[in-house]
């Protein structure tokens, strides 16, 4: 019989649960997209936590169905940072049923910030949880963060977590949702645009200015917005927003590396970019999340839970 971690992820664009197999260092994660009405960029989080409290018991009960064996460590992300003032109506969805779970089982809550939980599993699914015994840095790239960290843990089981670069105000994937509505797309509308942007050839990006690590997506914003008013092709400002994101991404990494001399993992759903990896391939001392652990996920809760109860 296996012992299991469970991990919990409400966020504010998917609710997911996961089960570690700590012996057998196999997973299972499941989720499901909130639903976000046609032409808007997100829900309220009201709606978002109404929402999770509807999905979250079928997403549980579909997970235990593969369950051989005993829980024996509960995680949950309870906010969306390791910072003062981080919080998120919607992780309470995930926090009540942890919380609910844990009492029922005898266990104590290990508590995670997102931002954690989404180093986590892009670490373990890429092989590199070794890389929590020295420091390295980790870019966030989702829907609401644009961060560039320095990391570093006590005995793999509390993380220091110091923002050194990225964007001083919208995300990537802010931007990248802003004009995959604009262009009629589903949000989230990163995959939507990648497959749009797919049909154009075109180069052009905007050179975005970085201000030591850090740098600015509004004028991106106003510039696509300026092209689709003149009539310039769908499929061109697709690639034109994909190519800026990638190019002040690389420039800012290289620029990273440089001063740090550090290895750096992407964690993330911007993260999965086909044009990102590709302007950066993987290798010894850069790597991606794997097996569609970019997005938002529970697994890095999980593992993270089963390192913090000493188990793993």
């Amino acid at each position: 019989m296996s012992r299991y971690a469970l991990g919990i992820d409400t966020s504010n664009y998917r609710t997911s649960c996961a089960l570690f197999d700590i012996d057998a260092g196999t997973y299972q994660n499941i989720g499901e997209l909130l639903d976000v009405p046609a032409g808007q960029l997100g829900l309220r989080q009201s709606d978002a936590l109404f929402q999770h409290v509807k999905k979250l018991p079928g997403l549980l009960d579909r997970l235990m169905t593969a369950k051989q064996g005993d829980i024996v460590a509960v995680g949950v992300s309870d906010r969306p940072r390791r910072q003062e003032g981080s919080y998120m109506p919607c992780f309470l969805a995930g926090v009540s049923s942890a919380r609910s779970i844990a009492a029922a089982l005898g266990l104590e809550v290990c508590f995670f910030s997102h931002q954690e939980g989404h180093i986590a599993s892009a670490l373990y699914s890429a092989g590199r949880l070794n890389w929590m015994d020295r420091p390295f840095l980790s870019w966030h790239l989702s829907g609401g963060t644009t961060e560039l960290l320095y990391v570093r843990s006590s005995n793999r089981r509390v993380m220091d977590v110091q923002v050194i670069g990225g964007t001083r105000d919208i995300a990537a994937g802010q931007l990248i949702d802003r004009a995959g509505v604009a262009l009629g797309l589903p949000f989230p509308s990163g995959p939507h645009l990648e497959k749009l942007a797919r049909s154009s050839d075109s180069g052009d990006f905007s050179r975005v200015r970085l201000d030591g690590l850090f740098f600015s997506f509004s004028g991106v914003e106003n510039q696509f917005r300026a092209a689709l008013e003149h009539g310039k092709a769908p499929e061109d400002v697709a690639r034109f927003v994909l190519n800026t994101v990638v190019q002040t991404v690389r420039r800012d990494t290289e620029a990273a590396k440089a001063l740090y001399d550090l290895p750096v993992l992407f964690s993330g759903g911007v993260s999965a970019s086909i044009y990102l990896q590709d302007a950066m391939p993987p290798s010894d001392d850069l790597c991606y999340a794997q097996q569609g652990l970019g997005g938002d996920n529970a697994l890095g809760a999980a593992v993270l839970s089963a390192i913090r109860g000493g188990i793993r």
